[in-house]
């Protein structure tokens, strides 16, 4: 039972979620039994590492907040947000950049790498920037991530003429249209 178990988990089932399924299924079977019935079986659960983005060595430029959580927009092109997250792919993590106009709480750029670099939101912004034909008169609001803060992508934004805005260092408030465009 405890094999059958471990293979219907994809080899992801520990010692107490074996016991537990087993225990439901009318088998009385510990976590401490279950994880020695493990070993003698050579079963090891594989379950994906934990994700840690690496931390900055230097301090980065300082970059005004710009935005100061006014995120209702009266019109498309004005203020657009970025931000990138991490998503398990295969047996890697890989990372998409999201570029959103907030007007219509829509992604309008984005790029996926398997590195969370500068060249990640670099790309997302210029998919942004070349579909809506090249706006004036925009702010681009992010965190304060050393992807955002790199030589490369201010520089980008100074060619494209965008003026940067960055949400204050650990105040998710400042970022609170995300969590708007992730619930819905």
């Amino acid at each position: 039972m405890v094999k059958n178990i471990f293979s219907l988990s994809n080899g992801s089932a520990g010692a107490r979620t074996i016991s537990t399924i087993a225990t439901q299924r009318g088998m009385s079977l510990s976590r401490y039994r279950a994880g020695r019935i493990m070993k003698a079986c050579q079963l090891r659960r594989c379950q994906q590492p934990k994700h840690r983005y690496k931390t900055a060595k230097q301090e980065h430029v300082a970059i005004p907040n710009h935005l100061n959580r006014e995120f209702d927009v009266m019109e498309p092109d004005k203020i657009w947000c970025g931000d990138v997250t991490y998503i398990w792919v295969g047996k890697r993590w890989a990372y998409l950049a999201i570029v959103l106009d907030l007007f219509s709480r829509k992604p309008i750029g984005w790029a996926m790498s398997l590195s969370p670099d500068s060249q990640l939101t670099s790309d997302a912004l210029a998919m942004a920037f070349e579909s809506r034909g090249k706006p004036n008169n925009l702010t681009f609001h992010s965190d304060q991530g050393c992807h955002y803060t790199s030589r490369q992508f201010r520089q980008q934004l100074w060619r494209y003429q965008i003026k940067q805005s960055m949400s204050r260092r650990g105040n998710c408030w400042d970022n609170g249209r995300w969590n708007d465009f992730l619930e819905a």
